[in-house]
């Protein structure tokens, strides 16, 4: 092993012992969350057709509530993305008229999609008749949370929450700034709807987002609560009003949370769960030793190791092309499916920039799985997440290593 990074490994075990400890407390409040609604092997049963009287399904929504400490969810695998749950969750609780507010600049990328600000605008929330605005960060790094006082009003019906940072070089929201917005937002206008995109950052922290007075939050389950095996799907959590409005848009009015044949995904669905917390504390650890390792070697990476993590995404800006293509290539070739093949940049539906990514992942787009990506834009940036155990982040090290020459 290179000893660039058994040195940068020796550094950051102080800052390990916080992410053990929060694997433990979320741990905890999963198998507490099972145990209270008596999960058992009836609820791994499968129905068919319209999906009527599944109580496996009815168990699993009501098990991420608990999770999640808030009133009901809903958990599918016919959510083909976080986007479309995020975008379920928007549609269904806007309305023609009404106003969505984005309180973190610019959101991802493919959600610029959803709103309206680009791509096919007849298909969008703007061409729906959903007002929009953005309040721009703070040097594009912080919320403006002065800004948010002045704008938020008895007008704004929704504000967006992205935790995540995107393809940006924002810093990503942990708990105690969402709590400061939601804070705001409500002080201003008590009716607004607090919607949080929680993707990549669950069980990171001890709390969520609906803990500290978000209405609804929406995630992947390919991403950090699928522990890295459920093949496909998506959730949406919350007061039990807005996850019912969400839940007509994913399946029709009259339906809601009713229908859908599961196609015996729930068992699936729910060991992936129950081991959420340890493999998501596994990619932290891997990230924070990636922070350690660019850090040691001259590049900008952020957040810095002795950060506290609010989600899995470590972001590492080359300021050359030729690195990242060189990071993309290496993390490829360490990967346990598709090993050998070379990533190159290409177009991407819902991108402007061609986009280089990297992981051979089991599940296909996995991002709680070992994996790399970046737009072909300055400054270059990989934005590196997951890892389904820490010894592997570790052997991808090298390899990067290797490949840039050191």
């Amino acid at each position: 092993m290179n000893k660039i990074i058994e040195q940068a490994e020796e550094k950051v075990q102080q800052y390990f012992k916080r992410v053990d400890k929060i694997k433990e407390y979320n741990q905890q409040k999963v198998l507490e969350a099972f145990r209270k609604n008596k999960i058992g092997l009836e609820h791994f049963a499968t129905v068919s057709g319209y999906g009527h009287d599944d109580m496996g399904r009815e168990a699993l929504d009501k098990t991420f509530a608990d999770v999640f400490k808030t009133e009901a969810a809903i958990v599918r695998n016919h959510f083909v993305s976080g986007t479309h749950a995020i975008a379920c969750a928007l549609f269904g609780n806007l309305r023609h008229g009404e106003k969505l507010v984005s309180v973190v600049g610019t959101p991802y990328d493919t959600m610029e999609e959803v709103i309206g600000t680009r791509g096919n605008y007849r298909a969008s929330l703007m061409g729906h008749g959903v007002k929009y605005e953005e309040i721009p960060l703070v040097n594009n790094q912080d919320v403006d949370l002065e800004k948010l006082e002045k704008v938020i009003d008895k007008s704004v019906n929704m504000v967006t929450i992205q935790r995540s940072r995107g393809y940006s070089t924002r810093k990503s929201l942990n708990i105690e700034t969402t709590k400061k917005v939601i804070d705001i937002v409500k002080s201003k206008n008590s009716d607004c709807i607090c919607f949080v995109d929680n993707c990549y950052c669950e069980f990171v922290e001890e709390k969520e987002p609906l803990e500290i007075g978000a209405d609804i939050v929406a995630g992947s389950l390919i991403k950090n609560p699928g522990g890295g095996i459920v093949e496909t799907g998506g959730y949406i959590a919350g007061k039990e009003e807005f996850v019912e409005q969400a839940a007509y848009r994913l399946t029709a009015p009259g339906i809601g949370t009713e229908g859908g044949a599961m196609l015996n995904q729930t068992r699936l669905i729910f060991q992936g769960l129950f081991m959420a917390p340890s493999i998501v504390s596994e990619a932290i650890k891997g990230a924070i030793l990636a922070s350690q390792v660019f850090e040691d070697i001259g590049f900008i990476s952020t957040p810095k190791p002795d950060v506290p993590r609010t989600d899995l995404i470590q972001t590492i800006e080359f300021g050359r092309p030729e690195p990242l293509l060189a990071f993309c290539k290496a993390l490829q070739h360490n990967s346990p499916i598709e090993s050998y093949l070379t990533p190159i940049p290409d177009e991407v539906p819902g991108y402007d920039d061609k986009l280089i990514m990297a992981g051979g992942s089991f599940i296909e787009g996995s991002t709680i799985e070992l994996s790399a990506d970046g737009p072909m834009r300055a400054p270059y940036a990989a934005y590196m997440q997951g890892g389904l155990n820490y010894a592997h982040v570790k052997i991808a090290l090298d390899g990067v290593l290797k490949e840039l020459g050191m």
